[in-house]
């Protein structure tokens, strides 16, 4: 005997209610992916560090030529709105007060991860290169890696650089924003 399970779709504005009228809070590790609510994984110590580590290299790095966004949505459209670890967005006299980031915004969206590689690539960097975030980073904790994703076209990343220890990640979207891996994986 089979059993249907019912799916429920939700909006981006719908999701954003939910976390107004407190049926989400700001605990709750959920992002809205395809319109469905996505339960994040746990973060452990060394997805904190690495998040961390990112965090202050890319503030001393970037100073005030951009806003450095830490574990915060990003719209990208009316059923994605996803958590990235880390966001480099485009400067904004309002910080973003009146609306979440767009793809637009976005100048380099960071995915962390320790378990969740295969769903990072195949699930949320194509969502990035749709709405067309320029280049996305996931930092492989568990192959020690850092792969850049660049030249979105037709809802994928057309070129892919990995890097490693004792290797430098050069933003190609981010002028003068070069990185050790080594500062990076904890």
């Amino acid at each position: 005997m089979s059993v249907e399970y019912a799916r429920f779709q939700f909006s981006a504005d719908q999701f954003e209610r939910m976390v107004e009228t407190g049926i989400l809070s700001e605990d709750d590790r959920v992002e809205l992916i395809d319109g469905e609510l996505i339960t994040m994984s746990p973060i452990g110590s060394r997805h904190v560090a690495c998040v961390n580590a990112l965090t202050s290299l890319l503030v001393l790095t970037l100073q005030s030529r951009a806003i450095v966004s830490v574990q915060n949505p990003i719209r990208l459209n009316t059923t994605n709105e996803p958590l990235p670890d880390v966001t480099v967005l485009r400067p904004k006299k309002s910080r973003y007060r009146d609306a979440l980031p767009t793809g637009k915004d976005v100048l380099l969206a960071i995915e962390v991860s320790d378990t969740t590689a295969v769903f990072d690539r195949t699930t949320k960097l194509p969502r990035y290169a749709a709405s067309g975030i320029r280049e996305a980073w996931l930092v492989d904790l568990q192959m020690a890696r850092v792969e850049v994703y660049s030249k979105p076209r037709a809802g994928q990343y057309t070129s892919l650089d990995s890097f490693g220890p004792g290797e430098n990640v050069t933003s190609g979207t981010i002028g003068g924003l070069v990185l050790a891996v080594d500062d990076i994986l904890p």
